[in-house]
């Protein structure tokens, strides 16, 4: 009898462990810091609209992402490199290959991270135009921009954005490894600059994405939805003129245009860009 399910339900159990202590303690440090730094003062984010459209999010994405993830580097690794079984694959992937991998684990997790963040740039730019914008008008579509907001994405935004990003690099050589240090940076900074905060970091803004930096690229098109397409360093908007930090002022309303018709609820996202 086949133990993929059992697997299966183990590596659902393995990843519901990590998210709820990680959710409980980003909302506590987040209600704390809105609590005196709000960015929109109002309702506090567990009354915000949608939350449990947001929270269904939260919970399904690391999960879906995972086996995605792990499928695509078991397909890459077969198509690519001919290495097919489960020994190969563990072996193959399990502390990186070719020079990558011979680098400190310090220096891969930076090159992961510029790397990334300068393909995500352009596909975040991808997803702004054409029929790709369908996909990503499910995360513009919260009007309550709260922390929680992070994972609002659609499952082909996440397979041709972070997903299919991942598994390049990782195929490139760079050890897995790296996501012991890179993971937690990654999901702290994405509800970070979610939050609902006021900060903008001074000079640090352009040094890396802040809450207002990426608020104002929630924003409509003719406040700022156009600009900062950074998700961790605002340089690439700097070099590629889509930077937006107007001094003494902050963002307010966010959301994307009714007449587009995005469903509050996550079936009706999930299903919408197939209905455009």
């Amino acid at each position: 009898m086949s133990t993929l399910p059992i697997e299966v339900i183990e590596m659902l159990g393995q990843t519901m462990m990590r998210v709820v202590p990680i959710t409980i303690g980003l909302a506590l440090f987040f209600t704390v810091l809105t609590h005196f730094w709000a960015c929109n003062p109002g309702k506090p984010w567990w009354q915000k609209r949608e939350l449990v459209t947001d929270i269904c999010y939260w919970f399904f994405v690391p999960v879906f992402a995972r086996v995605l993830r792990i499928g695509l580097l078991v397909i890459g690794a077969a198509a690519v490199f001919n290495v097919h079984s489960a020994d190969e694959l563990i072996s193959f992937y399990e502390n990186g290959h070719g020079p990558l991998s011979q680098l400190p684990l310090w220096l891969q997790s930076i090159i992961f991270l510029v790397a990334s963040d300068f393909m995500l740039y352009w596909l975040h730019r991808m997803f702004h135009g054409g029929g790709f914008w369908k996909y990503h008008a499910i995360h513009h579509s919260s009007e309550d921009l709260e922390w929680i907001s992070a994972a609002r994405f659609h499952p082909v935004n996440l397979l041709i954005g972070t997903i299919s990003v991942d598994v390049i690099l990782l195929m490139a050589g760079i050890s897995p490894n790296i996501m012991l240090w890179v993971g937690p940076f990654t999901t702290f900074h994405s509800a970070f600059v979610h939050a609902n905060l006021n900060w903008t970091l001074g000079p640090f803004r352009y040094v890396i994405a802040t809450p207002v930096f990426h608020r104002w690229h929630h924003t409509a098109l003719e406040e700022g939805g156009d600009t900062n397409f950074a998700g961790t360093f605002p340089l690439w908007d700097i070099l590629f003129g889509t930077f937006r930090m107007p001094e003494g002022k902050l963002p307010e309303d966010y959301g994307v245009d009714a007449e587009q018709g995005v469903p509050a609820e996550i079936g009706g996202q999930l299903a919408y860009p197939f209905r455009q």
